[in-house]
């Protein structure tokens, strides 16, 4: 067996062993939501939800390795050998008065239960003692007919949090399911909710949205609705921008970004935003010459980047590799000229891979033609093999010993010791010392 598959059904035994706990107690405990969605489509759950009658003093009580997460609405996290689990008194919610919470909690019943989940396909229980599925909302013939439906009016569910506006294109391109009719309607109708939800949630479901798997769907239903401009007005300013048809034959600078998003395949999230921001300079750097040109897109679509990032509250490393990544996506088309100090050096980056799935997803969903890329790669396995050639000959601690002292001419020094170093022309620390000697004179 193995490790991945072993995970999965550690995972699974320790959900089926709280239940059966809660059960032999007199509580009804099932599996509930994402995970029953799963099963019942072959996949393999990443975790395991619980609903029970049991409230959370009890539950607490059976299970005293848990923490009590949302007393009032009734969350414990039972933690097991096999791993962590959310289990959750079955409850019915009160008005969402502030478009995320409910204002009351009832605990009630399974079925009062299933009526406050955002769509069917996640409104379904699983009883592991008896392997029956309990669907009170149709959820089961919406998997079997690939739809995606929220459980009663769309427009209530939908103002209850309007973070169920980008689910909904989440599941729906997750899964390639069909939005329903009136769910769609009701996302066209209230696009504008989602800014009432903070920042922060938008960026986590953006992220899964580009993460989880066909997201080129997802984000050209967020256009359908009015969302995409909501949260990325800037990615809907793409549309109509028009390229010239001998490079981008796909059209559009908005669809050619639709299109790299086809290609993204597991990606982190540097590198998905990478490639969904990597030309938002377009539509202000465009000029028609000879031809349609950006000049010097990739220089504003970095800074452009960063201030759409860090209004969606990303880490500062995550905006400044993003932003080095869209500042650089052009380089590689000069590789030809490059010295070989140059090509080295964007080598030695760290982010240099991702720069490299970028481009080659930057050409793929335009020319198509990765001839050049190819040689690249060869390089950069070759400089791979070599690295530790390409350790420093010379440090800031070695400048001090000489008589410099340290400010701005030590990057200067630095810099053209590794160039020279990378050219071939210094290869040990000696030589190295007499270069800096015979270039500049010590303080």
């Amino acid at each position: 067996m193995n490790g991945k598959k072993d995970k999965y059904l550690l995972l699974e035994k320790g959900a089926r062993q709280i239940c059966s706990t809660l059960q032999k107690k007199g509580y009804i405990a099932y599996f509930a939501g994402g995970c029953v969605r799963d099963l019942l489509m072959k996949r393999k759950p990443i975790d395991y939800d619980i609903a029970t009658n049991a409230i959370p003093e009890e539950i607490h009580r059976h299970f005293p390795n848990s923490i009590m997460l949302w007393k009032h609405f009734g969350v414990v996290r039972v933690l097991l050998p096999e791993g962590e689990y959310e289990v959750t008194t079955f409850r019915s919610d009160g008005p969402y008065l502030d478009g995320r919470h409910p204002s009351s909690v009832v605990f009630s019943s399974p079925q009062e239960d299933a009526q406050r989940r955002d769509f069917t396909i996640n409104a379904l229980f699983f009883d592991p003692s008896t392997n029956e599925i309990i669907d009170y909302v149709g959820g089961q013939e919406d998997i079997h007919q690939g739809i995606i439906r929220t459980v009663g009016n769309p427009y209530h569910r939908f103002s209850e949090d309007y973070l169920r506006l980008l689910r909904a294109a989440r599941f729906s391109a997750r899964f390639n399911f069909k939005i329903e009719e009136n769910t769609l309607e009701a996302m066209k109708k209230l696009h504008a909710g989602i800014q009432k939800v903070s920042a922060e949630r938008i960026r986590d479901e953006l992220i899964k949205i580009l993460t989880e798997g066909n997201p080129s769907w997802a984000f050209k239903i967020l256009d359908q609705t009015g969302l995409l401009v909501e949260i990325l007005p800037e990615i809907s300013a793409l549309k109509g921008i028009e390229q010239d048809k001998e490079y981008h034959p796909e059209g559009d600078v908005l669809s050619h970004t639709f299109l790299t998003l086809k290609y993204l395949k597991n990606p982190s999230s540097v590198l998905a935003m990478a490639v969904l921001l990597h030309d938002i300079g377009k539509k202000q750097t465009f000029t028609y010459t000879d031809r349609i040109r950006f000049p010097k897109h990739e220089a504003l679509g970095a800074q452009m980047a960063k201030q759409i990032m860090e209004r969606l509250r990303f880490s500062r490393s995550e905006i400044e590799d993003v932003a080095w990544l869209i500042k650089n996506h052009m380089t590689l088309l000069q590789y030809p000229q490059m010295r070989e100090s140059t090509r080295k050096r964007l080598f030695k980056n760290s982010l240099f891979p991702l720069l490299l799935e970028l481009v080659k997803i930057d050409i793929q969903s335009s020319s198509g033609d990765l001839s050049s890329i190819k040689s690249i790669e060869k390089d950069y396995q070759i400089f791979l093999q070599n690295v530790p050639q390409y350790q420093p000959l010379l440090r800031g601690k070695d400048l001090i010993g000489l008589g410099f002292s340290p400010g701005p001419l030590f990057r200067t020094i630095l810099n053209e010791v590794e160039n020279a170093q990378f050219e071939g022309t210094l290869k040990t620390h000696e030589e190295a010392i007499q270069f800096v000697l015979q270039h500049w004179q010590p303080s």
